[in-house]
């Protein structure tokens, strides 16, 4: 009978470490504007610091192609070449991971969000390549912060 409450305890532990964890390297942010205002500001604002916008993913738009209905969900998807064709060169695999996204979406109760990934998770994705890490992960994660500040406030 101990063992089998023991087996319990750590299951539950496990469990509720998992739930813990689950927005571990995610960066969630409440918006003052509009999902589309949110998404010009976060462009204008990447633009500024020398990024391109390759495109954004409207995922409610799909959803509503197949007769589906969602709240509003945007990924913009940025970068910079210069940084990151080098890198896939020597790392071919970690062009799967990247550019880098922010999700901008509208909760169930139609408040903005804005979502990101920060350096800590990049890190993972770099190693899961055996890429290296960004040497300075808190002077990338001020800037993301400042950017994702301009859109939302």
């Amino acid at each position: 009978m101990p063992w089998r409450t023991f087996a319990v305890a750590i299951a539950v532990f496990l469990v509720a470490a998992g739930a813990a964890s689950a927005g571990e390297g995610l960066v969630t942010k409440p918006s003052n504007h509009s999902v589309d205002e949110t998404l010009d500001r976060l462009e204008a604002a990447l633009k500024e610091r020398g990024f391109i916008i390759f495109t954004r993913l409207d995922h409610a738009a799909a959803a509503q192609s197949m007769g589906l209905k969602m709240p509003r969900a945007t990924v913009l998807v940025y970068g910079d070449p210069r940084v990151g064709t080098p890198r896939f060169l020597q790392h071919p695999t970690l062009a799967i991971e990247f550019p880098l996204k922010v999700l901008v979406w509208e909760d169930a109760d139609g408040k903005v969000r804005l979502s990101y990934n920060t350096s800590g998770w990049i890190k993972v994705l770099d190693s899961r390549h055996g890429a290296p890490s960004n040497p300075n992960p808190a002077q990338a994660d001020a800037a993301l912060d400042a950017v994702t500040d301009a859109a939302t406030k």
